[in-house]
């Protein structure tokens, strides 16, 4: 599975007179940074594009999968189970079904090719499943916890704001880094919804750098070495938060 990332690293480092040698080198010998000298030049702005919109998407989904799982875990409305149930079946839609859609009415609004439209289409992945998350983890928050905020004088709003989102924390950062890598790795909305705008996120950049360059291979996995930074450095910070958001409510005490 390490393998393709490692041999990423080794063709982006790959002078392009030996790009084709027979057989090929299994170690960067003269290494070249040309590709990420292109990189720098060509692809920034789509890489800040793909930050904003994976920004963007995080926000988005938090603002509306946790008021929306507190409700579901803590209020109990009628309907709620029927709901959890759509918010499942929500997940098994394919993508480019959701993005055709989504095209029709970005169309009527006049909202093609923008930012905005691309966050909320990237959104509608991310939110069933940070509800379902949400939902797993606030569901275990003691209710006594919630009692005492009302003798307190709290309103509910107040202490979902006050006591159950700090103590959701973990919950909080799990569902952000699932939408923020969905976003960022999103390729079927940003090609369907935003193929034609000014600001295009960084699978299009490289989409359209393959098709235009495609004999300068160590320039295109340069790129998607760069492009894999973000991730793995969210990753490899988030790790804990993720494995203990992810584990909630799988066991009770």
């Amino acid at each position: 599975m390490l393998f393709p990332i490692y041999w990423m690293i080794n063709v982006s480092l790959t002078p392009q007179s030996q790009m084709r040698s027979s057989p090929p080198s299994w170690f960067p010998l003269n290494p070249t940074f040309d590709g990420y000298a292109q990189v720098v030049g060509q692809q920034l702005p789509y890489l800040g594009t793909s930050l904003l919109v994976g920004l963007g998407t995080v926000v988005l989904t938090v603002a509306v999968s946790a008021p929306a799982a507190y409700s579901l875990a803590k209020l109990r409305p009628r309907g709620g189970g029927a709901l959890s149930f759509i918010l499942i079946v929500a997940q098994m839609i394919p993508q480019v079904i959701i993005a055709m859609g989504f095209y029709a009415i970005y169309l009527n609004l006049g909202i093609l090719n923008q930012a905005g439209g691309l966050i909320i289409a990237d959104s509608t992945l991310a939110v069933p499943f940070g509800v379902l998350i949400f939902t797993a983890f606030m569901a275990g928050i003691p209710d006594e916890l919630m009692s005492a905020a009302k003798l307190d004088g709290a309103s509910t709003w107040r202490t979902f704001v006050s006591v159950v989102l700090p103590v959701s924390r973990n919950s909080v950062v799990t569902v952000s880094l699932f939408a923020f890598l969905w976003a960022w790795s999103d390729f079927v909305f940003s090609s369907t919804l935003n193929s034609g705008g000014a600001q295009q996120t960084i699978t299009l950049g490289i989409y359209r750098y393959i098709g235009n360059n495609n004999q300068d291979w160590n320039a295109i996995m340069a790129t998607a070495v760069v492009a894999s930074i973000p991730a793995t450095i969210l990753l490899v910070v988030a790790q804990r938060y993720v494995a203990a958001g992810v584990t909630a409510g799988a066991v009770k005490d």
